[in-house]
């Protein structure tokens, strides 16, 4: 109840809120792209891994951020941050050869003063204010918070091709970033899940593993990851629907 609230007396001038920090993870390889890298590709004229980046820049309650990436886009992505003057970005680095040490790595590259942490796809670039700054208060109150949606399709479990079970789709969900955690949390789950060889397949899997409690708040459908080519299609679409929404154009874009 204490962070609660520092969180709610910070807009009544009270104590500041927790200071938090992001680590966006741009490591990945592009290898269901067909040969174009998802991170540079243009997003209505601007690169992905910027999209990404600036709607940690312009959250109220991202105070620093650390990009992992791979060594080849160090320099690229850290011209992209000077260039578009975003000033939140504290350093561009070296990813592992697995998600979990490359977000081991920008966690511990991040200031000792973030007590809590968010850890964004960088292949997320849609994601909103909404989604980041709802994930960030509900991980205030309760330690780890997590967006995702509900899933929409029926789900099946199955061994070499034979179905094995029907999960209820009522108690499915995608998650989706950032999973913001409690910063002693996220680094002893990342820890002990290096330590036993665990692969994880999202971050909120290593406070799992320490038995925490994870809160699930509202995600959003527009949250997409880029993964196949046609990711890009929609999210082209989506952005500018956005745009139609934010300018009262009924049309599409001239």
């Amino acid at each position: 109840m204490r962070l609660l609230k520092r969180l709610l007396n910070t807009k009544k001038g009270g104590p500041p809120r927790p200071y938090t920090g992001a680590v966006i993870v741009a490591a990945g390889a592009s290898r269901r792209m067909e040969g174009t890298d998802k991170l540079l590709v243009s997003l209505g004229g601007i690169p992905v891994v910027l999209h990404s980046i600036r709607a940690f820049e312009t959250n109220p309650f991202i105070d620093e951020i650390v990009v992992v990436t791979r060594p080849d886009l160090i320099v690229e992505i850290g011209g992209l941050c000077r260039s578009h003057s975003i000033e939140k970005v504290k350093s561009v680095i070296r990813g592992g050869d697995k998600r979990s040490q490359s977000v081991f790595r920008g966690i511990m590259e991040l200031s000792d003063r973030a007590e809590y942490i968010a850890v964004h796809d960088g292949a997320r670039p849609l994601v909103s204010e909404k989604v980041i700054s709802n994930t960030v208060k509900a991980a205030y109150i309760y330690g780890c918070a997590i967006p995702a949606v509900s899933a929409s399709d029926t789900i099946k479990t199955a061994e070499n091709g034979k179905i094995m079970g029907t999960p209820e789709r009522k108690k499915l969900y995608a998650a989706q970033t950032p999973q913001v955690f409690k910063s002693e949390l996220i680094k002893a789950g990342l820890t002990r899940a290096q330590e036993e060889d665990i692969e994880l397949t999202d971050d909120s899997m290593a406070v799992e593993l320490l038995g925490a409690y994870i809160r699930i708040v509202e995600g959003s459908p527009e949250n997409i990851k880029l993964t196949y080519p046609t990711d890009i299609i929609t999210a082209e679409a989506i952005l500018e629907k956005r745009f139609a929404s934010e300018f009262g154009m009924g049309g599409g874009l001239l």
